[in-house]
């Protein structure tokens, strides 16, 4: 096995002392551990609801994440659903029918995850393990310990590899057959970090995924050696949680171009094959987001939904009606973006210009997987084990009148920061900095 290390011993030494920090002083930040967000959440605004949501199915086959932030996310092979939850249960259901065909449980703390590919799904666990299981009925096929806890999705690659990035930075290659260790990369975290990882993605020729710290790196998938690494947005700020820039929004390939956002940062474009960042706009985006040929959709720290050109970052539009909800990542369906909330609400939005047009109470317990979208189908995941599949019904047109209607979007000259002021309209069109 490969192994290598970047950064100095002072920096090594953070990666000892950031659990304990982390959990000291960032109790008030949302996405650590269970402690309630300060900021109240807005109320859910009125609605001319011009789209509704149609439910195929819903069944409870998991306990889901047991309030912890974990993710796990729906899986989709083969016209089968794979889910898994904090206990060690996973279960595969029909995706027609949410017809169970088989459960597991496996007695392991599941974090992140699964990926399917062939005739193997693999998990990660809080006790930093990597499990491969049996596709036709769960069984094990082979364990990996990776030494720090997975809250990423591990990827299967079309090279027989499985590649992994864990809560400490290190990224790992394996073999996806027998889970023996290729090559670990650790980069060591900043001082102060939040609770999640990138899930990588993975190109024809390489493994791309984001840091702590605002670095994204570009991998050689035989070996791990870098191709490249860029820091697309640089800590700042007085304290140590305003220079959390963390990039843990999973990065979104489309054609040439990666675009990826970070916590206290910015949302960039960046050249897949060279790493030089095309363009970058102040703006703070933890969830994740989206992109399709017509625009780039994110969800900030505070829960906006923007939208964005994707030449050069310019905003279209922003939704602030749904602030402090804890809403998922954006997901695209037709013309409309879905995201769901803390306390189970679906949302439904226009593409075009942000309008909020739908809503549905999928369950009590809060969303924080992002719905998986397939054909013209949703499967939404929730917190409580809660798995539903849905389509969207006709769309109606609103009322006239405008205490029916649903207050626009803001509309935005430019991206603006998380706290609400405008950034300058320059963009950066130079390389690494």
């Amino acid at each position: 096995m490969m192994r290598l290390r970047f950064g100095s011993s002072l920096l090594r030494l953070s990666l000892v002392l950031a659990p304990a920090l982390l959990l000291a002083g960032c109790g008030g930040i949302p996405w650590f551990g269970k402690e309630k967000d300060p900021t109240p959440p807005s109320p859910l605004p009125p609605l001319a609801q011009e789209t509704r949501f149609d439910t195929l199915w819903s069944a409870r086959p998991t306990r889901g994440t047991e309030e912890r932030r974990l993710y796990l996310v729906p899986a989709l092979a083969e016209g089968r659903l794979y889910v898994a939850d904090a206990r060690g249960r996973v279960v595969a259901l029909a995706a027609d029918s949410g017809r169970e065909l088989w459960q597991r449980d496996t007695g392991l703390a599941f974090s992140g995850g699964p990926d399917v590919a062939g005739e193997r799904l693999v998990l990660g666990t809080s006790q930093g393990e990597l499990v491969a299981l049996s596709t036709r009925d769960g069984h094990e096929l082979w364990r990996a310990q990776l030494g720090s806890e997975v809250l990423s999705v591990p990827r299967l690659g079309a090279d027989g590899r499985v590649f992994v990035h864990t809560l400490d930075d290190s990224l790992h290659g394996l073999d996806a057959a027998t889970g023996q260790s290729q090559w670990r990369i650790d980069y060591p975290p900043p001082v102060l970090t939040l609770r999640g990882s990138s899930t990588p993605a993975l190109t024809e020729n390489g493994i791309i995924v984001g840091l702590s710290g605002g670095k994204l790196v570009k991998l050689d998938p035989k070996d791990g050696l870098p191709i490249w690494e860029v820091t697309v947005s640089r800590p700042s700020g007085r304290s140590e949680l305003a220079r959390i820039a963390d990039i843990d929004a999973d990065p979104v390939v489309v054609g040439p171009t990666v675009y990826v956002g970070a916590y206290n940062g910015d949302l960039a474009a960046v050249d897949r094959e060279l790493g030089e960042v095309l363009w970058r706009r102040e703006l703070s985006a933890h969830a994740g987001l989206v992109a399709d040929d017509g625009g780039l959709y994110v969800t900030d720290s505070k829960d906006q939904v923007w939208g964005a050109e994707m030449a050069d970052g310019a905003g279209r539009w922003s939704q602030d009606q749904l602030r402090y909800r804890r809403l998922t990542a954006p997901a695209l369906l037709g013309e409309r973006l879905l995201v769901g909330d803390f306390e189970g609400y679906l949302h439904l939005l226009d593409k075009r210009d942000g309008r909020l047009v739908g809503r549905m109470r999928l369950t009590k317990s809060g969303i924080t997987a992002r719905p998986l979208v397939a054909g013209n189908r949703v499967y939404v995941y929730a917190d409580d084990g809660t798995l539903a599949a849905l389509t969207l019904g006709a769309t109606t047109t609103p009322p006239s009148a405008p205490a029916a209607k649903t207050p626009p979007a803001t509309r935005t000259p430019a991206a603006e920061s998380s706290s609400g002021t405008p950034p300058s309209d320059q963009t950066t069109t130079q390389g690494k900095r």
